[in-house]
């Protein structure tokens, strides 16, 4: 007979029922305050397995046919979503019933979860998003930080003085590296607001641009 545990919330079909194994079940010793939080995101993972078998029930089945590949889905969300808050995972399993017909993937949790209320944008939309906000960039408000920081590293000038097919690149692999950098719990600061100089600087000269092109290119080995 199986124990009323509180961790143990998510229903269970053919022949699904938790066992010692599920990350549901199972008493992690050590500190009081991390076994406490090892504990809160095992209730949140009960309560995400619970919605999305409510929103995706025949995937769902299909995904997770018995109790061992349930309970090993179930360890492997617990490892890959550690750096997220039990709210953040409710909330990206919450995001993806909204948004998709689909069961989500572990990638694709990952990307809901570090979404918050503005999520983050494809590459090609981020570079568009840093491509056309107004000068200062600092002070545009921004659908994530993470365009304004991928936008940065590339170099605002490079980015708007040379074409998408060569600007593009460079701009997507900065990206995602900050991306992943989101994905594994990396709270980007957002951009500090600049006073408007009420005397902007002149414009640079024909020949001062190439020069900077120049040393630009140089730096970027293109």
């Amino acid at each position: 007979m199986a124990h009323n545990n509180p961790t143990t919330n998510v229903t269970t079909t053919r022949g699904q029922e938790t066992d010692p194994s599920s990350t549901s079940s199972r008493t992690q010793t050590g500190s009081g305050g991390a076994g406490e939080q090892l504990n809160e995101k095992k209730r949140a993972l009960n309560e995400v397995f619970g919605l999305l078998k409510l929103s995706y029930h025949n995937q769902f089945n299909a995904a997770f046919p018995d109790t061992e590949t349930l309970n090993h889905a179930k360890r492997l969300w617990l490892e890959s979503l550690e750096a997220f808050s039990p709210a953040e995972i409710v909330a990206g399993a919450k995001r993806a019933i909204r948004q998709s017909e689909y069961l989500p993937t572990v990638h694709k949790m990952l990307t809901l979860c570090a979404a918050g209320d503005n999520g983050l944008p494809d590459a090609r939309a981020a570079y568009r998003e840093a491509c056309n906000a107004p000068s200062p960039k600092a002070n545009f408000n921004w659908s994530h930080p993470a365009v304004y920081h991928a936008g940065r590293e590339s170099n605002w000038f490079f980015l708007a003085n040379n074409p998408e097919s060569v600007a593009y690149p460079v701009f997507a692999e900065h990206y995602r590296k900050i991306c992943a950098r989101v994905l594994e719990g990396d709270k980007l600061t957002p951009p500090e607001q600049l006073q408007l100089e009420e005397k902007p600087g002149e414009p640079l000269s024909k020949s001062e641009n190439a020069k900077k092109m120049a040393a630009l290119r140089a730096e970027l080995d293109i």
